[in-house]
């Protein structure tokens, strides 16, 4: 079914103002450790970031094409421009009130459980792809697990290797190598995040007759590349201080340590073409080094607030997309 170019316009726009919101919701998920640790100076860092997430964004597309063909059949939605508008307008809204209280909530959960409402209500049950959108939670599910058993055992190598070196020398030396994680942390995020959008925007142009196939053009990789890279510029120092201050008090060899876990793992989602919350990855990576640490630094009832969030942002951002829809249309 042909859409206008003025409604497309608007799909398209709102998700870039997504990506945008994304871009400094989740920038504090990559600089926040090498920030907290003095690593980087503020403005360095999300300069740095910045580049980083444009450059990782438009080196994959693998996740744009599992979000954007997984929960629905984009060429069988009679009204799939509407169900994208309630999606992303969801998905903004859950993410500016997280972002404003300072916790760092998963925008990928935001939006799958906005399409996946989007779709239940806007065409029916019958137009879920039940199977792609559990798979999805699946991994969204396990990824954090992954993370945070990876920074446990890699923080407690590193204990090991450097239990007898002054922690002073140690601490200078990781300084530096957290410059190095922030960056491949940044990268990664982009090679993620950024496709969350571009597999939304192909979406909208499938559904409106625009596109034939679901192939990601270059200009949909570039703009969203663009608009995330610019969100990033902006920062998100709310989250910067949550995640660098008060999960635990954090040295450069534990932001080196959670740095490389969260970047590893989604990286290799990214490879697999698996949508992972990046928020998740890197604050679950954080525990796990934090646990190694000491247990007991590990403040647990914030991250049990974050935890919370976590759960309830897909039935919320669900719910948020079909009384949208309801409203609107």
């Amino acid at each position: 079914m042909e859409t206008s170019l003025f409604v497309l316009g608007i799909v398209i726009f709102l998700a870039l103002a997504f990506d945008f919101i994304n871009g400094f919701h989740d920038t504090a998920n990559a600089i926040a450790t090498s920030v907290s640790t003095r690593a980087l100076k503020p403005r360095v860092a999300i300069i740095m970031a910045a580049s980083m997430n444009f450059l990782g964004a438009i080196m994959f597309t693998g996740v744009a094409k599992t979000i954007g063909g997984s929960i629905a059949d984009p060429a069988m939605l009679d009204n799939g421009i509407q169900v994208i508008i309630a999606t992303l307008l969801a998905a903004i809204i859950w993410n500016l009130v997280t972002w404003w209280f300072g916790i760092p909530s998963s925008s990928s959960h935001a939006l799958i459980g906005a399409l996946a409402g989007g779709v239940l209500v806007g065409a029916g049950s019958d137009q879920v792809n039940w199977g792609g959108f559990i798979g999805i939670v699946k991994v969204l599910i396990f990824s954090p697990l992954i993370a945070f058993a990876i920074g446990y055992i890699f923080m407690t190598l590193l204990k090991w290797i450097f239990a007898n070196k002054s922690p002073h020398s140690v601490n200078k030396g990781f300084r530096s190598m957290q410059i190095v994680t922030a960056a491949l942390q940044s990268f990664t995020h982009g090679t993620n995040d950024a496709q969350k959008a571009m597999g939304i925007m192909t979406f909208a142009l499938v559904t409106s007759g625009r596109l034939d196939t679901f192939e990601v053009p270059l200009w949909v990789k570039l703009s969203a590349a663009t608009a995330m890279a610019l969100g990033t510029s902006v920062g998100g120092w709310k989250i910067i201080k949550t995640m660098g201050t008060k999960i635990f008090k954090i040295e450069p060899i534990n932001g080196f340590a959670a740095d490389m876990t969260g970047a590893s793992v989604i990286l290799t989602a990214t490879v697999l073409h698996m949508p992972v919350s990046t928020t998740h990855a890197i604050t679950s990576a954080l525990l796990g080094v934090g646990s190694a640490k000491r247990v007991s630094e590990v403040k647990w009832s914030l991250a049990g607030r974050i935890i919370i969030t976590w759960f309830i942002t897909i039935p919320i951002s669900g719910l948020l997309a079909g009384l949208i829809f309801m409203i609107l249309f």
